[in-house]
């Protein structure tokens, strides 16, 4: 795991632009794309891509990945979602007798993703690691749920409300996506006036805004190679026993799963771990 502290006190603002993630709070209104193009088009970079999409009437947290860090999203986005919201149930209900039919809904559930999603509609697995009921008001339910990533709220809703005489959902913020969470989060209001300090020659609020795309090394195992290959890696080679700075550390990886490839302070890409003979990994992601 690498010192993201001291990667970004080493790098130029615009280095780090070219390599980093905002976490911006995604207002209610604008698609998910339509906030990474006002990202894009304001640093005026080559590409950025938002990391889970929200629904436009959905607020809260929304990774923005730019330039070379959109390629993070399937490492740093495949992870547990929290969420708070309004269900609005069609009938009274006591709070005893929603508690109970919460209880269906905890654990691993069959979830078909609605009409409208951009998904295949098939029957999928997903797991609801909590759903707790924070207030009643009448008809309308104050929760808050942590979900698995690709978890459809709005159908959990919809599925309640077929136990209790209908329900839908009013409401919904993200509040935590992965590594990122409402601490740390950004207005598409306070970006801009970052932005606009940076133009003029103050980078401070823009720098604590960004951050490196080296962070995917908090949550992957990483490996370290010797300084002479980096070179070679840098090209896309595979990453071979003899390449690494510690060869024993390879055994306490899991087979076929994804890793981090790093040089001392220096981060060479994702690989998948393949760890056959004197095969460790191969490349999915290099940065060069």
């Amino acid at each position: 795991m690498l010192d993201i502290q001291v990667i970004k006190s080493k790098k130029s603002t615009e280095d780090l632009i070219r390599f980093s993630i905002i976490n911006i709070d995604k207002p209610s209104g604008p698609t998910s794309f339509q906030v990474s193009q006002f990202v894009k088009n304001s640093l005026n970079v080559n590409k950025t891509s938002h990391f889970g999409t929200l629904d436009p009437a959905v607020s809260g947290v929304l990774p923005v990945g730019i330039g070379r860090a959109c390629r993070l999203n399937e490492y740093l986005m495949h992870r547990d979602k929290t969420y708070v919201g309004i269900m609005r149930v069609h009938q009274e209900i006591s709070e005893s007798k929603l508690n109970k039919i919460v209880e269906k809904f905890i654990g691993k559930i069959q979830q078909l993703p609605p009409v409208r999603s951009r998904v295949k509609r098939a029957v999928r697995e997903r797991e609801i690691k909590y759903f707790n009921i924070l207030e009643i008001d009448g008809k309308d339910i104050l929760f808050e749920t942590q979900v698995q990533a690709g978890t459809y709220i709005r159908k959990i809703c919809d599925d309640m409300g077929k136990e209790i005489g209908g329900a839908h959902m009013l409401e919904l913020r993200r509040t935590q996506a992965g590594l990122f969470s409402e601490k740390d989060i950004h207005t598409l209001y306070d970006f801009e006036n970052a932005l606009n300090k940076f133009k003029d020659g103050e980078d401070k609020i823009l720098r604590s805004m960004l951050v490196p795309g080296e962070i995917v090394t908090t949550i992957m195992p990483t490996i370290e190679v010797r300084k002479d290959v980096v070179k070679k890696c840098l090209t896309g080679s595979p990453i071979f026993l003899s390449f690494l700075k510690d060869k024993d550390h390879v055994k306490n990886l899991i087979e076929e799963g994804k890793i981090c490839i790093i040089s001392e302070d220096k981060f060479i890409g994702c690989y998948k771990f393949i760890g056959k003979e004197d095969l460790v990994a191969k490349p999915e992601f290099v940065l060069n």
